[in-house]
């Protein structure tokens, strides 16, 4: 099995961009963390690999990454996954925040490749500068042109599955908080979502959010005081679903005894939450990796680049256990 960068930032307890600095003799890092490193790069046998030193001199050796924010545990670790594709080769990295206007590394083709996470790039935009001598990965919406590729989550798997370990416990009042409007994931997870439910006769009533913990806080409160819990709740991300427990345990309200909540991607924090929160996972670094080494991979070998979903998988924790449910609603009866 080859080595990688990961496997000695792993191995030293350290992230991978602090792994490449010690390797590289660059960034601000202590002199014991650069020992350690370089200890695991020797026990594990770990050696750069030269994969792109035949590039043709015309090319930039860059590859861009366009995503809509650095903050947060979401894009980390998207960012970590693309990071080791790169370091294992001779492309340098370009990182674009959403706060920029339309960049000229892409409008001016000042980069190799690009992988795309960010709403505010229009598809007008991608469709145009798209070719041969700029392949685009997009990971934010699905577009079907030559020399763009999607490489999605399989927003749709997900929600069915939640909808199933909603329904056959016995929730029939279900709501739906969704993220931001212009989020593909979001349209996705809802438009599969409400089109199960219908399939069983269920309204979903929705609400709306935008992703933050601030969203899910202030849509419990409303919740609250309209006096119409639901049984159950699907929040698109997972940064909502805390919030909303949130609002809950503040206005005495228990989870899941009186409402049950269900986020999506898994965040570190979502398993140790009081209750620890049922959610859909999926790897964010495999993610990120799969896009830049496909990249690289038709930059540098001319390899057909396969768009494709990235699975994901239900992970049910305490959130979601309805056993007092029907306690409850033949209580109110």
């Amino acid at each position: 099995m080859n080595v990688t960068i990961k496997d000695v930032a792993d191995r030293a307890g350290v992230s991978v961009t602090s792994a490449s600095y010690a390797i590289n003799g660059k960034g601000t890092i202590s002199e014991a963390t650069r020992k350690r490193v370089l200890n695991a790069a020797e026990e594990l046998n770990y050696h750069p690999n030269a994969f792109a030193r035949n590039l043709k001199r015309q090319r930039s050796g860059t590859i861009g990454v366009f995503i809509s924010r650095f903050g947060g545990l979401f894009y980390e670790d998207i960012l970590d996954g693309i990071h080791a594709a790169i370091l294992d080769t001779d492309f340098e990295l370009i990182v674009c925040p959403e706060s920029r206007p339309v960049n000229k590394h892409l409008t001016q083709r000042q980069v190799d490749g690009a992988i795309v996470f960010d709403s505010k790039i229009s598809s007008k935009l991608l469709l145009k500068i798209a070719s041969e001598q700029l392949p685009i990965i997009v990971l934010d919406r699905n577009i079907d042109s030559p020399n763009i590729y999607p490489i999605l989550l399989d927003n749709q798997s997900g929600a069915k599955a939640i909808f199933e370990h909603l329904y056959t416990q016995g929730a029939k009042r279900i709501y739906y908080l969704t993220g931001a409007s212009d989020s593909f994931d979001n349209k996705e997870r809802m438009r599969t979502f409400v089109k199960e439910a219908k399939k069983k006769g269920i309204f979903i009533q929705v609400f709306t959010g935008n992703f933050t913990r601030d969203a899910g806080y202030d849509v419990g409160k409303l919740i609250v005081r309209s006096k119409d819990l639901p049984q159950a709740i699907f929040c698109a991300n997972d940064q909502m679903a805390i919030g909303f427990i949130d609002a809950m345990h503040e206005c005495g309200i228990c989870v899941p005894e009186e409402v049950s909540v269900v986020g999506f991607d898994d965040i570190a924090i979502a398993q140790y939450m009081q209750p620890s929160l049922t959610t859909v996972g999926y790897s964010r670094f495999d993610w990120g990796h799969q896009a830049a080494s496909q990249l690289i991979n038709y930059i540098a070998n001319g390899t057909q680049i396969q768009p494709g979903r990235i699975p994901v998988q239900l992970v049910e924790r305490e959130s979601s256990r309805m056993e007092n449910h029907s306690k409850l609603e033949e209580t109110s009866i």
